[in-house]
Order: C-alpha cells, then structure tokens, then sequence
C-alpha cells in the first residue's frame, strides 16, 4: 500500500477583518493501511484533512506527502496518484452522456479518439454501467450517478481514492452498493463519512472533533470513542 504521511499539516483560513481561523490542527499521521476511516461531526475539519492528501487544500504550515511526493511541491504528481471523489457527483459530471464524461477523464493519457472510446466502454462496463453508456447523466438514479463519477475517477489508475462522504446523498441500497464497491478496491482508500457501518468495515478509524485528531486506532475502539462523545 502507498504510504501517505501528514507531518504537523495544519489549515488556517482568514477571517475578514478578525484574523484567522483553524480548521484543522497541526496534525501528524502515516497511514499505511488499505481502507482507512476518517469520522466527526459536521465542521469538525474531517473533509479538509481528506482534501489535504490530493493537494485540493493546501497545508498552511507542516507538509503531506503521498509515497514522497509533496503535494505543494510535487502537486501534478500527487494529483495522478490520489482520486477524489466529493459527496455530490454534480461536481464531477460534466459532460453530456455517461462516455463522454470517461472520455473527458482519459483524454491526458489516451490520445487516440477511437482508444479512448474504447477504453471509457470498457471502464463503464467494470463498473455495472455499460448499459447506460450513452444516456444523459441526468437520466441516471443518485446510486449511478455517484457510481459514474467513481468510475471517472478509476479511469485515472490512481493507487489512493479518497471519497468525501460519498454515500450522504443515496438511499440505503445505494449507500450499501457503492459502500461494497469501495471498500473492495485495490487501491488504497481514505473513506470520510458519517456512516458507522462503513466504518466498522475499515482497517482503521480516524475521529477528527472541533480541528483536532481525537481517536486514531482499530474501528471498534475508534467508533466508542467518537459514540461516546456525541452522545456526552
């Protein structure tokens, strides 16, 4: 697994006229595992941390590197090893049909008009939506749509994803069908989400609460604790 390590990475954000605000503490972590929990109430800086790893927020002091790549410095690099996806796949989609968006993904590394066709059918296709190749994006159910900005994603090769609470959005059979599909990836996962059952299923569990990384361990130990303290 990739190795990726936060080394006292803080976010500060001005405040107009009132100095700065702190949305995530210096915080210092390697994380190493496949499928890696980050949990917290809404606010708690938990999504900043996960757009710290892809450079899409960067650290105002300390430094994230991705298997030695800097995300400031080296940030093209970090983007092509990390994959983002955000909670709502409007910010993703794009283009007019399910392959045209693919397309649109793969058009750095595949030159070739016919290739790239190719190879986006054959992206959709791992992922359960071939039939929907060339419908509008806006025909398909919440489910797809966040499955098609996925598949956008994958069509990159990275070795990390890093989903924002991907499942916020979807019913409870698309919660446990696109849940299934991360939590089965190859690539590392750095999964945020609210969803304790999602959780559970992951090899570690990081809780984030008010900037600050409060709990970092095993799910069950993590879990309690983030438990214990909403309900104090």
């Amino acid at each position: 697994m990739p190795t990726i390590r936060l080394d006292a990475a803080s976010v500060r954000v001005p405040l107009p006229g009132r100095g700065e605000r702190e949305v995530l503490a210096p915080t210092t972590l390697t994380l190493t595992e496949r499928r890696i929990a980050v949990v917290g109430a809404n606010g708690s800086g938990k999504s900043t941390l996960a757009r710290l790893l892809n450079g899409l927020v960067r650290p105002t002091s300390g430094r994230v590197t991705v298997d030695g790549r800097d995300v400031v410095r080296d940030g093209a690099a970090v983007r092509r090893m990390v994959g983002f996806c955000f909670t709502d796949p409007a910010a993703q989609l794009v283009m007019p049909t399910c392959v045209e968006d693919v397309e649109l993904s793969l058009r750095r590394r595949v030159r070739s008009a016919g290739a790239r066709r190719e190879q986006a059918l054959a992206v959709l296709a791992d992922n359960g939506l071939l039939g929907h190749a060339h419908d509008s994006v806006h025909s398909l159910s919440g489910g797809q749509r966040q499955l098609l900005a996925l598949a956008g994603v994958l069509a990159l090769e990275p070795i990390v994803v890093v989903a924002d609470e991907p499942t916020t959005l979807l019913d409870r059979a698309n919660t446990r069908r696109v849940g299934d599909i991360l939590l089965g990836l190859e690539q590392q996962l750095v999964l945020v989400t609210h969803d304790l059952g999602l959780a559970a299923r992951c090899d570690r569990v990081v809780v984030v609460d008010a900037a600050h990384v409060v709990a970092d361990g095993p799910p069950g130990e993590a879990i309690a604790r983030y438990t214990a303290m909403a309900d104090a």
